[in-house]
């Protein structure tokens, strides 16, 4: 069967030379994540991709040093924001999306299966009615195939699930932002230990993306920086982890990443920051409602994950 989305996203790749985005990357050490700037340098449209806002989870303090550098370097070349864009509802890290829009403007988007992690997490934390599970919290929901444009650049979203059901990559111009679908190649996937997570999805979801033209640009959403490797990186390409990805390169069958994958996966903690992660990321980034005494709280469920 053909794959259309991954077509229309090869076309892109492949006309892509006179729309190639500028790429600005903000490293965030504290949460390994990197949030990116993206635009169009002739329009100065710009989308901001997966950003960070600061938690500090023994005090429950907050603050914005990750976005504030985010919105500066925005407003220093003077790019308009038309887009606040999330991967997927991130486990490790806190979204600043409404911070960056109250700040720039845009619309705040993710892919249209987060309905299925919003009624996973919701039931989860117990948060009644008043929490909507329809994806209304967000701007704009994106299904498989989707196209839209950031300036004169064209953008085609991917569904990309295995590590959550929700995660999706934008092919922006030349470039595909993959979220936490895969990493460097020294450092190899993504765990699919999390509701709704399936090797197997996942396996057949890097595939997928491994099928865009080989001179692809991949951005990573985090680094974790492995053993032999003493910089931080974030950027390769299709060519590159096909040839090395230590978990996924030509040559490794579906039942074997399946295997290693699932045996990988029941060594690993849980992320440090997923039980606040999730419960803002689900709202779009939005802060849990404050109760009637003007606090607002974040649930630690006993014995719950």
């Amino acid at each position: 069967m053909t794959d259309s989305a991954i077509a229309k996203a090869s076309a892109q790749v492949v006309a892509a030379q006179n729309g190639v985005p500028a790429i600005k990357a903000f490293f965030d050490l504290p949460t390994n994540t990197v949030t990116y700037v993206v635009y169009d340098a002739g329009t100065k449209h710009a989308a901001i991709i997966d950003s960070v806002f600061d938690f500090d989870p023994a005090s429950g303090r907050t603050s914005f040093r990750s976005a504030d550098n985010v919105i500066d370097y925005v407003k220093e070349h003077k790019l308009t924001v038309s887009w606040l864009l999330e991967t997927h509802a991130h486990a490790d890290h806190l979204s600043a999306a409404p911070y960056l829009q109250e700040n720039l403007g845009g619309k705040i988007a993710i892919g249209e299966h987060i309905v299925d992690v919003q009624n996973v997490f919701g039931k989860l934390f117990n948060a009644g009615t008043d929490f909507q599970r329809d994806g209304s919290d967000f701007d704009r929901l994106f299904a498989d195939g989707e196209e839209f444009r950031i300036g004169n650049i064209a953008v085609t979203v991917l569904h990309v699930p295995g590590h959550t059901p929700a995660d999706i990559a934008y092919v922006i111009g030349d470039a595909a932002f993959i979220g936490d679908t895969m990493f460097m190649p020294d450092y190899g996937s993504a765990r699919a230990d999390f509701p709704g997570g399936d090797a197997r999805q996942l396996y057949r979801s890097m595939r997928r993306l491994l099928s865009l033209p080989t001179s692809t640009r991949l951005f990573m959403c985090h680094d974790y920086l492995p053993q032999g490797r003493d910089t931080f990186a974030w950027e390769t390409t299709v060519a590159e982890q096909r040839a090395r990805n230590i978990h996924a390169h030509d040559g490794v069958s579906e039942n074997e990443f399946v295997a290693m994958r699932t045996a990988r996966d029941k060594t690993l903690d849980m992320p440090r920051l997923i039980l606040p992660s999730v419960q803002v990321n689900m709202r779009a980034g939005h802060l849990p409602p404050p109760e009637d005494n003007g606090v607002r709280y974040l649930k630690v469920p006993l014995n719950g994950v």
